[in-house]
């Protein structure tokens, strides 16, 4: 497809979102901020809840495509989830169809399959065709949004790439994120892939840097042009040392999900 121009990143006040936004104008894009919240330093963002399908409408109306970030981001209520992660979603996707938006990325998450054992040492890694195995509520709101992308594939063409993604963040913080790290440089060169490669229908990824840890394939990601440049491993020893090496007898350290699968962090607000 064309290389969009006017990209709708929503989440953009987000962890992750504030990332995207210093490095995403790099490739040549056009940011429309979307969030719930202000976001700090940009007066032209749209502060509005993905429950106000009008403000949804409007805010993707003449964009190429969108990114979407926003939503719950950890452990709540089933009530919480649903309002913010499904029914946001949908409303996005509506607002998208009605639009004529024809590419979404959609921040899907490695707790979509967060009970699959985690590989040892000699195992394959972990494909995007393995079962879906949600960890929380908040897993299977992203197992929701990868199905509705499909549908919206299958009945409308509209093109969805799912990532599910890791931890990014500026440098890994735990001995677990060595294996699924993505730096915030190799996850803007994703979504930029994710958002020019060709007849991606509905793709699924996995988000990760090229981690000599890594337990899950990056084939698909590749296959849409992504190339990752960075490795977890320089941080390997601090954390090792820190926090010692994961126990796969340690209920903590037996699945993909980690801990969001015996004591998944709350969302705060």
């Amino acid at each position: 497809m064309p290389a969009p121009r006017t990209v709708l990143l929503t989440g953009a006040a987000g962890g992750l979102g504030t990332l995207m936004r210093g490095l995403l104008p790099g490739y040549g894009y056009t940011l429309r901020l979307f969030d719930a919240v202000p976001v700090e330093g940009e007066p032209d963002a749209v502060t509005a809840d993905l429950g106000d399908r009008e403000a949804v409408r409007e805010a993707v109306r003449g964009v190429d495509a969108i990114i979407h970030l926003a939503g719950i981001s950890l452990e709540s209520s089933f009530d919480r989830i649903l309002r913010a992660n499904i029914e946001g979603t949908y409303h996005l996707y509506e607002a998208a169809r009605e639009e004529g938006v024809r590419r979404v990325v959609f921040a899907s998450s490695n707790h979509v399959v967060g009970y699959t054992p985690r590989p040892l040492p000699g195992d394959p890694p972990v494909r995007t065709d393995a079962p879906r195995r949600p960890d929380t509520f908040y897993g299977l709101s992203k197992s929701f949004g990868e199905d509705l992308a499909q549908l919206y594939w299958d009945r409308h063409g509209m093109e969805t790439v799912s990532v599910r993604i890791g931890s990014c963040y500026p440098e890994p913080t735990s001995v677990r994120m060595l294996s699924l790290w993505l730096s915030p440089a190799d996850g803007a060169r994703l979504f930029h892939a994710a958002l020019t490669a060709k007849d991606v229908r509905h793709t699924v990824a996995y988000g990760s840097s090229a981690n000599t840890r890594l337990w899950w394939d990056l084939a698909s990601a590749r296959a849409l042009g992504y190339e990752p440049r960075d490795d977890s491993e320089p941080y390997a020893a601090r954390l090792v040392a820190e926090q010692g090496e994961l126990d796969p007898d340690d209920p903590d350290h037996a699945h993909l999900g980690g801990h969001f699968c015996t004591r998944p962090p709350l969302w705060p607000r």
